[in-house]
């Protein structure tokens, strides 16, 4: 089992800047995957980015060169930093674990609001 944590969030206006982090209830060492996604009011949730225990990571078209996820495993924390933000960015944010062990299991966490406006 594994809790996930986010927080973060808040309003910003366009062109600026927040850093979410999502705190892990145990070791994220061993999580294959870490990643964000989000779901906007009406819309589909969608993958922002990902980073294995590698450290490769994934990115959406949308946020490429704007959003940077690092992880910190003496942490236990997987972050995400956004820059250049803007309205369309504008979600619920989630975190999610996937753990390989015979099968597939993905964690979720509560999300943290986002609201890029002026």
């Amino acid at each position: 089992q594994v809790q996930l944590v986010e927080s973060g969030g808040g309003l910003v206006q366009p062109g600026g800047s927040l850093t979410l982090s999502c705190a892990a209830s145990r070791s994220i060492f061993s999580i294959n995957v870490m990643g964000w996604y989000r779901q906007a009011p009406g819309k589909q949730r969608e993958l922002v980015a990902t980073i294995t225990s590698g450290g490769t990571t994934n990115y959406a078209d949308s946020v490429k060169g704007r959003f940077t996820i690092s992880r910190d495993n003496a942490k236990n924390t997987v972050y995400l930093q956004m820059n250049s933000l803007k309205p369309e960015d504008t979600a619920v944010y989630i975190c999610n674990a996937k753990v390989l062990a015979g099968t597939l299991r993905n964690y979720w966490g509560q999300g943290t609001q986002v609201t890029v406006s002026s």
